[in-house]
């Protein structure tokens, strides 16, 4: 099982602050703002004298909340398409575990979301990777790398759109690559789509649900975490018209008893009259990611693409090794009693050796806050850099 190189470097993090240092956090995708009002006065006003089991599958008020919900995408679902689950991992923990046996295997474009490696080694499944490049700012790689690695235990390609960690977003014609892939050799498609609320460019949103003749090999992973800034109360969905497959993962569903209680009253509170809410959000986002974008690329060897969705972005450093850097950040570096953290992305690759220079850099701070990492990284890479020198 990989450790998380999200959270690795926490221990190195908390002994900086215990010696006085002020950590901005770059690393870990947990947005800084509040949860709509609404959701924190269902939680206030959770009026039960008896704190139950839910459905196994989840409550239908709130199954039939996120009907209407896709329905503003042009998802058109019923509500027993819809299993809610403890947060999206879960939904792609559990999407493995009823699709893949040991040794089947799942190609995935990298970099990508570490945890799924770690889901994969919990299925017995194994990750098939197909390198993408800072240099084409992370597109889809060609077909005929797909077809390179497909084999009789090829059984699911795995993507995430808008991407975590690099931000990309999958064209149309990228999206129907992928259908032609999966209908050829009639794979699943697990498609984790947990950030469609946060696309910075006018092209539509191509969702894995809306690609015809293959649906009955999707597999939608989704939850309101980063949407409604709700990661605490762990509410995800698996999403699928298979209906042997939702038979097979309501077993694991059972094997758990139940989703949040009190997650799922707080989701079904998120989803209706929170469009101000989540507009005022995306324009906050989008003003973060021009603040990042534009002061990453100011420091001198440094490069980050412009992510077209989600809030994250891998930016290419002038470091050796970018796992030793930013560790050394936090264990050696600090200027005016400040330092910064990020996540290595040498961990969102299964390929040996990727990503050696690149960092994954969340933007969930206010802009002053992400002026002021910018301002500690380069004075980090002028001090790393300069030891030897």
């Amino acid at each position: 099982m990989p450790s998380s190189p999200i959270r690795k470097l926490t221990p190195l993090a908390n002994d900086a602050k215990s010696r006085g240092i002020k950590v901005y956090h770059l690393n870990i995708g947990q947005p800084d703002l509040p949860t709509p009002q609404k959701a924190l006065d269902s939680l206030a006003k959770v009026d039960r004298s008896v704190l139950e089991y839910s459905p196994s599958q989840g409550f239908l008020s709130l199954r039939e909340k996120l009907v209407k919900y896709y329905g503003r995408f042009n998802i058109a679902l019923s509500p027993d398409d819809i299993i809610v689950t403890t947060g999206g991992s879960e939904a792609v923990l559990f999407a493995f575990m009823a699709c893949l046996n040991p040794g089947d295997e799942i190609i995935v474009p990298e970099p990508a979301y570490a945890n799924y490696m770690a889901f994969a080694v919990s299925a017995g499944a194994v990750i098939k990777s197909v390198p993408s490049s800072i240099e084409t700012g992370f597109a889809l790689p060609p077909v005929e790398e797909f077809e390179k690695l497909i084999t009789e235990r090829t059984k699911a390609i795995l993507i995430c759109n808008p991407n975590n960690p690099t931000g990309y977003l999958y064209t149309r014609s990228e999206m129907n690559q992928i259908r032609d892939i999966v209908k050829k050799h009639d794979l699943y498609l697990f498609s984790d789509e947990v950030y469609r609320e946060f696309i910075y460019t006018g092209s539509p949103y191509i969702s894995a649900c809306h690609l015809e003749g293959i649906e009955q090999n999707v597999v939608l992973i989704d939850s309101v975490s980063k949407r409604y800034s709700e990661c605490g109360i762990r509410i995800g969905a698996l999403v699928t018209k298979n209906t042997a497959l939702r038979d097979t993962v309501m077993k694991f569903c059972q094997a758990r008893l139940s989703p949040p209680l009190i997650g799922q009253i707080v989701a079904e509170a998120s989803i209706e009259d929170t469009e101000e809410y989540s507009a005022d959000v995306y324009e906050e986002y989008v003003a973060r990611r021009k603040c990042l974008v534009d002061g990453l690329n100011k420091i001198p060897g440094v490069y980050s693409p412009i992510p077209m969705g989600a809030f994250y972005t891998v930016a290419k450093l002038p470091v050796d090794d970018a796992d030793r850097f930013c560790a050394w950040c936090l264990e050696e570096f600090s200027y005016e009693g400040e330092t910064v953290m990020m996540a290595p992305a040498s961990g969102f690759y299964s390929t040996p050796g990727l990503g050696k220079d690149e960092v994954r850099i969340a933007y969930v701070l206010k802009k002053e806050d992400l002026q002021r990492a910018i301002f500690l990284l380069e004075k980090a890479l002028e001090a790393y850099n300069s030891r030897n020198a």
